[in-house]
């Protein structure tokens, strides 16, 4: 999760939320690193998850992630809870809750939905403190935040 953080520190420069994320794979080995890049390149598909999730299939060279982990700061919105069933990710770990868009148990469960022939073991709150504090900062900015 240290790594996710650091990634997500990086986002503010380009005014992006500071959401950072991390693939392992199988071997604990970190395969993929991302953080929020929305404001940055004009892309709303951007999200760290997202681009975490392209980065470790290119690596792996195989769109199936089995045997990974994502770890990532924040609660994955529909968006990338989307994303991370299409990849079999088999686990994923994140920080702070999302409680207007979390779809991994808080607003939204969709990737414990029993109905999808994929589902995901969600490990929630891990470092959910330091998470937090980078989003309360950022959004307590005016001149860092987005538009909307």
């Amino acid at each position: 999760m240290r790594l996710a953080l650091a990634e997500a520190a990086q986002a503010p420069a380009t005014r992006d939320v500071p959401v950072g994320a991390i693939v392992v794979d199988a071997a604990g080995e970190v395969i993929a690193a991302a953080r929020n890049e929305r404001e940055l390149t004009g892309d709303p598909t951007a999200h760290a998850e997202v681009l975490a999730i392209r980065a470790a299939a290119e690596q792996l060279g195989d769109w199936r992630l089995s045997g990974c982990t994502l770890v990532v700061t924040l609660e994955p919105c529909l968006l990338c809870a989307g994303a991370i069933l299409a990849a079999r990710v088999p686990t994923v770990v994140f920080g702070a809750w999302d409680e207007k868009a979390g779809a991994a148990g808080s607003l939204y469960d969709l990737l414990r939905d029993r109905r999808l022939n994929h589902r995901v073991e969600v490990y929630a709150g891990v470092e959910a403190d330091a998470s937090a504090a980078l989003l309360v900062e950022f959004f307590e900015d005016p001149l860092r935040r987005p538009v909307d």
